[in-house]
């Protein structure tokens, strides 16, 4: 190893958008020192990547960022359906839908909702978050050499200001470093997929009477398919800040100075249906969807996460979502093994877990692409089973079938049919409210620092258990039991059932990780309970 180090730290983050920052603040809320480098000089000013999944803003909840996020995002919290038009004038209008959440039914499963936050006003808030809980955050600073050995990385950075070089030291590195990841390329990590889909430019533009044609229809993006001038149509503020995603055709010559604010404002217009509409173009930004999931999610010591492991569409918003995921599944696999609570070969999980995730995910998204009639996707819609397609189970109700996960069948589908969050091993743990020392809490607010594990209060045993395997292993495991029982430390609200809700018996017990995934369960009643949960705990943090 090299002793020629200025800085040491468990984790070097490389990638300072969404996903790097995510990770931070993942690892900053469970105590792990570490390092992110972003080689911008600040975070993302363009409005790109809105869509911010249930299962997104769960995380951020747990991470206590949920309600700075919605603060940022409330300018548009009105704006809720995809509208599809021949132009904003025309009779060809049709909403491919118009709410959401139509009726609340996400309430079942969730104590979060879907949120509209583009990514230049979600990353001030993840780094104000994340260094305010002791993150170590190094803009304009580079990545510019890695190399690993069996205990650790060595990585050379530079500071783009001063120049300045400095050699850090760090257990483990995770990717963040976007869809042309130098250090997955270093690494040898090839990719699967039909790769590149079609090619966008973003076009940010002020139009004070583009307001008017809009009128009421609070649309999350609005696909004008004018056959000489399709695009989407994004607000940024309602009023007179938009976006408009415009094909581009870089594969018969077109290049990104064909672009010019002339014919931009130009194409806005015949799309709209407004030919004398006021359009000032503030900005451009070429990108691509493509289709690709890296055929690993690391090597050795290094991790990929986010855009670095896979591309997917930008219809349905999964990219950015599945990123985030990622980091929050691998933030607690690196806490626990730094801590010395498991074993290395937990991290393997990652892959095992993710990956699936991943590619299903992007299937799902281009499909999606097809769908909507995305401009520039000329790829075949596919079988959907309608034009929602199950959006909230691919967002919500996937499964992990190999991993830090007991008793579940591998040939089980990561996206099932339908949503079932019922307490089964590899599923998110059920959502229900509880109170909790006079206050209103969801089970979910209960995962984040340590396994938890759910009884009935009347079947003290468990609960026993727990805290003696936790004193056996020295790992962070809490225990709660649930009911009406004097000592219960939760009380379900009137009419609910946990252990139904959660696939078990009132002589069982469910395991759920720190990500609020459940590890295992017991349908009913162990003859030692101690031993039973020792050997689970044991085989989970791969502690042999």
């Amino acid at each position: 190893m090299n002793e020629n180090v200025d800085l040491r730290v468990p984790v070097l983050i490389v990638g300072g958008s969404l996903v790097g920052l995510s990770t931070s603040l993942f690892l900053s809320r469970l105590g792990v020192r570490h390092l992110l480098v972003e080689k911008h000089s600040d975070t993302s000013t363009h409005p790109r990547g809105r869509g911010n999944n249930v299962r997104t803003m769960e995380v951020f909840r747990t991470a206590g960022a949920e309600q700075l996020i919605r603060d940022a995002a409330s300018v548009l919290a009105d704006n809720h359906g995809i509208l599809q038009a021949g132009s904003l004038t025309g009779d060809d209008q049709e909403w491919l839908f118009k709410e959401i959440d139509p009726g609340g039914g996400i309430a079942r499963f969730s104590p979060s909702g879907w949120c509209l936050c583009s990514q230049n006003d979600l990353e001030p808030v993840l780094v104000d978050h994340a260094r305010s809980l002791g993150s170590e955050l190094r803009f304009s600073t580079e990545l510019l050499s890695f190399e690993q050995d069996a205990d650790g990385v060595t990585a050379v950075i530079k500071d783009r200001e001063t120049g300045a070089h400095t050699t850090v030291r760090a257990d483990y590195l995770v990717a963040a470093d976007g869809p042309r990841s130098p250090i997955r390329e270093q690494l040898g990590i090839g990719q699967t997929g039909p790769g590149d889909l079609f090619h966008n430019v973003s076009i940010t533009f002020r139009s004070r009477r583009l307001a008017s044609v809009v009128g009421d229809r609070r649309f999350i993006v609005c696909y004008l398919t004018a056959p000489d001038a399709d695009g989407a149509l994004l607000p940024v503020d309602n009023e007179e800040r938009w976006v408009f995603h415009a094909p581009w055709q870089p594969d018969r010559g077109e290049t990104l100075e064909d672009f010019t604010d002339e014919r931009c404002a130009d194409h806005i217009r015949r799309a709209v249906g407004a030919p004398d509409l006021d359009i000032e173009i503030t900005g451009k930004a070429p990108w691509h969807a493509a289709e690709r999931v890296a055929e690993r999610y690391g090597a050795g010591r290094v991790f990929l996460a986010g855009d670095s492991a896979h591309e997917m569409s930008p219809t349905g918003a999964f990219g950015s979502n599945t990123g985030i995921q990622d980091a929050h599944n691998l933030a607690w696999k690196l806490a626990a093994v730094i801590g010395e609570v498991a074993g290395p070969g937990l991290l393997e999980t990652y892959e095992a877990e993710r990956l699936p995730v991943a590619k299903a995910t992007s299937a799902r998204a281009s499909a999606r692409s097809g769908e909507h009639s995305h401009p520039g996707y000329a790829g075949s819609p596919g079988p959907t089973g309608g034009r929602k397609g199950g959006m909230l189970t691919v967002a919500l109700g996937y499964r992990y079938v190999r991993g830090a996960v007991l008793d579940v069948d591998p040939g089980l589908p990561v996206v099932p049919d339908g949503m079932n969050l019922s307490g089964e091993p590899g599923t998110r743990a059920p959502h229900m409210w509880l109170g909790r020392d006079g206050a209103r809490v969801s089970t979910l607010d209960l995962y984040e620092k340590s396994f938890v594990l759910l009884s009935d209060a009347r079947h003290p045993d468990w609960r026993a258990a727990a805290e003696q395997v936790a004193k056996r292993l020295s790992v962070p495991l809490e225990a709660f039991g649930i009911g009406t029982a004097p000592g219960a430390d939760l009380e379900p609200e009137e009419g609910a059932d946990w252990a139904a809700s959660h696939g078990t018996s009132d002589e069982g017990a469910v395991l759920v990780r720190p990500d609020g995934f459940v590890a295992w369960r017991s349908v009913g009643a162990a003859a030692d309970p101690e031993a039973t949960l020792y050997e689970v705990m044991v085989t989970l943090l791969h502690r042999g």
